[in-house]
């Protein structure tokens, strides 16, 4: 008995040792670290990260500084192929790849269109995730830093 219960650990011990995309979370921006050029950038913005079988599932949520809100979704599948995204006027795709643990890489497009790129580090303690978005946003060009904090479970 004592042998079945250690071949079933040791089969099960890459299970346990598979960590959670660090992504995954609910994340509001810190306006004060952020950086919109040319701007204004938002009155503020939430991203959600939700695990699901295909992968992640991302909301992100922004309120503009004349009060708008946008509800932008998308599944953050690291396949490299275009999925689509959903709620946003100036975007209906993205591709993304998972550079390392902590980092993603996405190209975003419209109506077939590559219009930026963006790059998403999660900190190696969970706590801060910076986006940087390099493209076009509403016909202008853009050079954005956003920095988020997780919000503790």
């Amino acid at each position: 008995m004592r042998q079945f219960s250690v071949a079933l650990l040791l089969m099960m011990s890459p299970l346990l040792l598979c960590a959670a995309d660090p992504a995954v979370g609910i994340w509001n921006m810190n306006l004060a670290k952020s950086k919109y050029t040319p701007g204004p950038p938002p009155r503020s913005q939430t991203r959600i990260y939700v695990e699901e079988k295909a992968g992640l599932k991302a909301v992100v949520i922004t309120v503009y500084k004349d009060g708008n809100t946008e509800t932008v979704i998308y599944p953050a599948t690291y396949d490299g192929k275009e999925h689509p995204v959903s709620g946003a006027p100036d975007r209906d795709g993205i591709v993304m790849t998972q550079i390392d643990e902590y980092t993603a890489e996405s190209i975003l497009t419209h109506a077939g269109v590559k219009i930026g790129e963006a790059r998403r580090t999660v900190s190696r303690d969970g706590r801060t995730m910076t986006v940087t978005y390099k493209g076009v946003s509403n016909g202008e060009t853009v050079n954005n830093t956003a920095v988020y904090e997780k919000v503790p479970d």
